[in-house]
């Protein structure tokens, strides 16, 4: 009689977990930098790209979404922020914000001055 008293809880609890696990549903997509994984082992640096126009899809701006990334990896794939300056003028026309390259999405949105950014480095000049 003692076994069967300890045997419904034991079954109910796996009963509900099961039923639990079958009803979760798919996690949504998400804006947010996908999570941090180990950095890869660094290989010898290629020789720099030849700069050349980006495709229209590539150049499409993408705006950076609160919350700001706290950590980011360390992988490379630049893209050229669009930074603001903290520069206002009063009395003539002034450059308020700056492109500036970083080292990829998750960096340039864990700075609170980058509003936004494309794929891809920044032109020269």
């Amino acid at each position: 009689m003692a076994c069967r008293r300890l045997l419904f809880p034991a079954f109910l609890a796996a009963c509900l977990l099961a039923t639990a696990c079958a009803h979760q549903s798919e996690p949504e997509a998400s804006t947010a930098p996908p999570p941090m994984t180990e950095p890869k082992a660094p290989a010898e640096t290629p020789p720099p790209a030849e700069t050349t126009p980006l495709p229209e899809a590539e150049a499409t701006p993408v705006a950076c979404t609160d919350p700001r990334p706290q950590a980011c990896t360390m992988d490379y794939r630049p893209v050229c922020a669009t930074r603001d300056t903290g520069i206002r003028c009063v009395t003539t026309p002034c450059p308020s914000s700056e492109q500036k390259t970083f080292g990829n999405a998750c960096s340039a949105c864990g700075d609170p001055k980058v509003s936004q950014y494309v794929k891809g480095e920044c032109p020269a000049g």
